[in-house]
């Protein structure tokens, strides 16, 4: 493929290196999009650069909860190649603006697949910021790279009378077309939007796509769309191409969420030509730049992929969602503009904040100011922070208001120049909206009444957390009333213990707790949970949570219980508990900082075995390689975290408990010029245990280490051992 494929074999001439030993090694190599795209990660294999607007990627063209990414590894069909997707969620939404190359005679299937081609995995590739595929009905290469607003296509003909489709009509899952517009401009250029609504219930996404030949002809055909009162149009067009003479056409197609201007700008501004090669070559050196971040030297091939995979995933999600001038779509449905800063959509919370957004304050700071300002600007126009935000739209999905620990964490490292006096403004107007998810009632009677709400203990639960999170923000900016008023709020989740049952427990408008309940049960009462799971959802007060179920020991017993006591095996687990070790389920959110619990009760050995466990064994080089939704970035931010040997179990609280490396030696780059070093010279998958710690060559006997040490660039030297050592003991 010209100059490019020779830059790259020039890149894996280096293969053999670790990262740390050669500075020019091409990381995107240990990079594998396909991992998660089968069992129920969710995740797609396209093209995409960190945090881009497009998400350039196959849809198989058929429904269903496994094809939520558009994409399901097990599929044999391809049915178009769409700009937008969702990572690793549960929410069939987006696929917009979907091209299809074909020959003629073209294959048509009844919907919902309609026209389509076979492929086979032996001719498909995947990396960082590239897709290619032959479908094998027309022997059609096709090529997907990216920039941050636009997607590049290149489709190699076989030589054959081809057209290539655009069809705005085909939706899935939950996405259904409500108005489109297809408009020729020129022999080659076309412009139109996409109107839908879905999980976001008002979708605007605006195109501006240039060919690299003109069109021999085209035809537009459109179908009206029945709802109610309105009468919209679904166009599909087909554009025919001399590909008998020139097989190759590039397809460059920028989006907006503003119009088809803001779209055009966009593609002047970073796709002015048809060069793929040269967007490619762009899209492997940004996300090496990115991936270079952390560096890690270690003698197991499938650790590396998986490693620098889960950064992949970590930065898919949130995206741009701001055109190259600043312009954006409000929640408001107003058009604003940022003034110098990016405004980010589709924040996850309620996953993100445990992992994701913490590991973006090292990699990305300048993006936290961003996704910060991106908040207070919801707020501004909508009256309250996002909780499941996506294309200018509130999403109102999961629980909590976890926009509060992102803003706070920032606020307390001391990231960016956002207003620090608004976003805390936000954080307190947000959990007091007394009208939204009885958060009214939670202050009134201390706790969310399960016969008032769904998900009643669960929301107790995040919300004593989030409180806690802007009493932390209140004591630092000053506000002593504030500030008490909100610690006394954190405390909220001990009236959802039942020291009868000796687990949270959900409670009625009465205060009664819910008969017949036990912890093994999922029910509405408990969020994508059980009561196992839930019970460790206390984040900011493990030791008040040790007291309240009696102490140490039986906290110990207790912990211990929750990765040995198994469902039985006649019980049908609900689709989110997977990745299971006893109760604890690692493919959902609220069990993800249960395993660093063991180093409260001192017993860090149990710490290091388990999360060796989940690394090594929940954790693959293979499509099926997550064993739970991706979830926009969490899973992976887990691993990266885990892999490097520390985790935030309380976000905010600028402590990282200690688990155990799996590099010999790990080199975190950070934004102040200092690089944070672990170094575990004799790991190994057997010498998983910490003998003893070294924090800058002295003796460390903790079993934290703090936002400080990171960013001081410290040294943190671990000596291994294959059975539990004395540390913290």
């Amino acid at each position: 493929m010209k100059r490019l494929n020779l830059w790259l074999v020039l890149l894996t001439t280096f293969a053999g290196c670790t990262p740390s030993e050669n500075s020019n090694v091409d990381l995107t190599q240990y990079v594998n999009p396909m991992i998660g795209t089968d069992f129920t990660g969710n995740t797609y294999p396209g093209a995409q650069l960190p945090f881009g607007m497009v998400q350039l990627s196959p849809d198989n063209g058929l429904p269903g909860w496994d094809r939520i990414s558009g994409y399901f590894y097990p599929d044999s069909t391809i049915a178009g190649f769409s700009h937008t997707h969702l990572s690793g969620t549960g929410a069939g939404d987006l696929y917009d603006i979907s091209f299809m190359p074909v020959t003629l005679p073209y294959k048509e299937a009844e919907a919902p697949l309609g026209v389509h081609s076979k492929f086979s995995h032996d001719r498909e590739s995947a990396s960082a910021g590239y897709y290619q595929v032959v479908l094998d009905d027309y022997d059609i290469n096709v090529e997907l790279t990216a920039t941050e607003r636009c997607g590049i296509q290149r489709y190699t003909f076989p030589g054959k009378e081809s057209v290539v489709l655009l069809n705005l009509e085909k939706a899935m899952n939950w996405d259904k077309t409500l108005d489109s517009y297809i408009e020729i401009v020129d022999s080659v250029t076309v412009r139109g939007y996409r109107y839908s609504s879905g999980w976001a219930p008002k979708q605007e996404v605006y195109f501006y796509t240039r060919f690299s030949q003109p069109m021999v002809s085209a035809e537009l055909d459109s179908s009206a769309i029945e709802d109610g009162e309105n009468r919209e149009k679904a166009y599909n067009a087909q554009f025919m191409f001399d590909t008998e003479k020139c097989r190759q056409l590039v397809v460059c197609t920028a989006l907006s969420g503003v119009s088809m201007e803001g779209a055009y700008r966009n593609l002047l501004e970073e796709a002015p030509h048809d060069d793929f090669d040269k967007y490619w070559e762009d899209a492997v050196s940004v996300w090496n730049k990115e991936l270079s971040k952390i560096k890690v030297t270690g003698d197991n091939r499938d650790d590396m992929v998986n490693f620098y995979t889960a950064m992949y995933h970590s930065m898919i999600a949130p995206v741009i969602f701001s055109d190259v001038d600043g312009a954006y779509m409000g929640v408001d449905r107003q058009i604003h503009r940022t003034d110098g800063w990016i405004n980010y959509s589709r924040f996850s919370l309620w996953d993100t904040y445990r992992a994701a957004h913490p590991l973006f304050t090292y990699l990305h700071p300048e993006r936290v100011n961003d996704m910060v300002k991106s908040f207070i600007a919801f707020y501004e126009q909508s009256g309250a922070l996002p909780l499941w935000n996506m294309a200018g739209n509130e999403t109102n999905m999961m629980i909590g208001y976890h926009a509060v620990p992102v803003i706070v964490d920032a606020c307390l490292k001391e990231i960016g120049d956002f207003d620090e006096e608004k976003a805390f403004e936000a954080c307190v107007v947000s959990a007091n909206r007394d009208d939204y998810c009885s958060i009214g009632l939670y202050k009134s009677l201390g706790f969310v009444p399960s016969d008032k709400e769904n998900w009643s203990m669960s929301k107790t639960l995040e919300y004593a957390y989030d409180d806690y999170c802007i009493a932390r923000l209140a004591e630092k900016l000053g506000k002593v009333d504030v500030a008490e008023e909100f610690y006394k709020r954190s405390q909220n989740y001990r009236n959802t213990y039942n020291p009868k049952c000796t687990f949270m427990q959900p409670r009625n408008s009465k205060g009664e707790f819910s008969e017949k309940y036990s912890p093994d049960d999922y029910t509405e009462d408990i969020c994508e949970s059980n009561g196992w799971q839930y019970l460790w959802s206390v984040q900011h007060d493990i030791d008040g949570l040790i007291t309240l179920v009696g102490g140490k020991n039986r906290f110990t017993d207790k912990l211990d219980s929750m990765f040995t006591y198994a469902p039985h095996t006649e019980d049908e687990l609900p689709i989110f508990s997977t990745g299971m070790i006893g109760q604890y389920a690692h493919g959902n959110e609220p069990s993800h900082h249960v395993i660093y619990l063991f180093n409260k009760v001192g017993q860090p050995h149990k710490t290091q075995q388990y999360a060796a466990k989940v690394m090594k064994e929940l954790y693959k080089n293979t499509p099926d390689g997550l064993c739970g939704n991706e979830d926009c970035g969490q899973m992976s931010a887990w691993y990266v975290f885990s892999a490097m040997g520390f985790y935030p179990v309380d976000p905010v609280s600028g402590e990282y408990e200690i688990g155990t490396p799996i590099f010999k030696e790990t080199k975190l780059a950070l934004s102040n010029g200092k690089v944070f070093t672990v170094l575990a010279p004799n790991v190994s998958e057997d010498n998983k245990y910490i003998q003893s710690v070294r924090l800058n060559g002295k003796p460390y006997g903790k079993s934290y280490i703090t936002h400080q040490d990171i960013m001081d660039g410290s040294t943190l030297e671990f000596v291994m051992g294959s059975q539990p050592g004395d540390a913290w003991y």
